[in-house]
């Protein structure tokens, strides 16, 4: 049987763990599991320390939550811990952070954790991000990975290669082929209808809190029977409760469609460079366009041209 030193030894640094993970000052207030000693390896192969079961929590000022661990092992090496079946939450004062995942790494010199395996994040606002593998940097309170990614929030569904951004999923950066789907929120999950699908090469930053998404490279715009291609994009979402802004500056000519062009998931799309919309017979050109759903206008500027 291992002696008491150890097992607090061992919970300490599992401890140590999400404490750096955590972005607020806390105190260890729970902590369980079962210790058992690991056998001797001089080759370093095999965990100084092995814990079961473990749980873990912190609390912070006044002594509210803010963390919590649960996991199934923990193997702790000299430099890294290895973690199992892992299942952490985050609770800050405006969202709460869930994250899961089968395994991961901890590496202590660095304070940086990879995640790999089925990794989720989800986030009391309802966003909820989906990939393979995650590297989480405490220091910088960012979420990063090179794989595949799918976002889904509101009534929006994202896939991107490559992810950077906040924790709580409301800033993010997305590297190559980002492809955004907009579905109408009037309808329901089981028989969601794409409304709008808007592609780009990328990179394509997305901030949630100002509702706000920026598309770089070749970016497209998919709806129906009409298409719209330019260099780079800035889509303004409707906010809830608020009346979209109609209100369009520097306008040298205008197109008047005579339905409106977007659903009312979209606010405002301001299109730039080498601007083509196309939609049936017709196509314009010009450098940049800017489209209100608040009256389905598209206001062309920049050398319009019809044909």
């Amino acid at each position: 049987m291992c002696s008491k030193s150890t097992m607090y030894k061992g919970l300490i640094l599992v401890a140590l763990l999400f404490l750096l993970l955590s972005p607020y000052p806390t105190n260890i207030a729970e902590a369980r599991g079962a210790v058992k000693p690991a056998g001797n390896d001089k080759a370093g192969l095999n965990p100084e320390q092995q814990i079961n079961d473990f749980s873990l929590a912190g609390y912070g000022e006044k002594g509210r939550k803010t963390w919590d661990i649960h996991g199934k092992t923990a193997d702790i090496f000299e430099s890294v811990v290895k973690l199992q079946d892992i299942t952490g939450n985050l609770f800050q004062e405006k969202e709460n952070i869930t994250l899961t995942a089968r395994r991961g790494e901890f590496d202590k010199n660095e304070g940086k954790m990879r995640l790999e395996e089925d990794v989720v994040i989800t986030t009391s606002s309802g966003a909820r991000l989906t990939t393979n593998s995650l590297e989480w940097d405490r220091n910088k309170q960012l979420v990063s990975t090179k794989d595949k990614v799918n976002i889904e929030k509101d009534n929006l569904v994202t896939t991107a290669i490559g992810a950077e951004g906040q924790p709580d999923l409301n800033s993010l950066k997305l590297e190559k082929e980002p492809v955004v789907k907009l579905f109408s929120p009037k309808t329901s999950d089981a028989n969601k209808d794409t409304e709008v699908v808007i592609s780009c090469d990328g990179p394509l930053e997305i901030n949630y809190q100002l509702n706000l998404a920026r598309f770089n490279n070749s970016v497209k715009v998919d709806y129906k029977d009409a298409q719209i291609y330019c260099d780079t994009m800035e889509l303004y979402f409707r906010r809830d409760n608020k009346e979209a802004n109609s209100e369009n500056k520097g306008q040298v000519a205008s197109a008047v469609l005579n339905q409106p062009f977007m659903g009312s998931s979209i606010e405002k799309l301001v299109c730039q460079g080498n601007v083509r919309i196309l939609r049936g017979e017709n196509i314009s050109y010009c450098e940049e366009a800017i489209y209100t759903a608040s009256d389905g206008k598209i206001v062309l500027t920049g050398r319009p041209k019809l044909i």
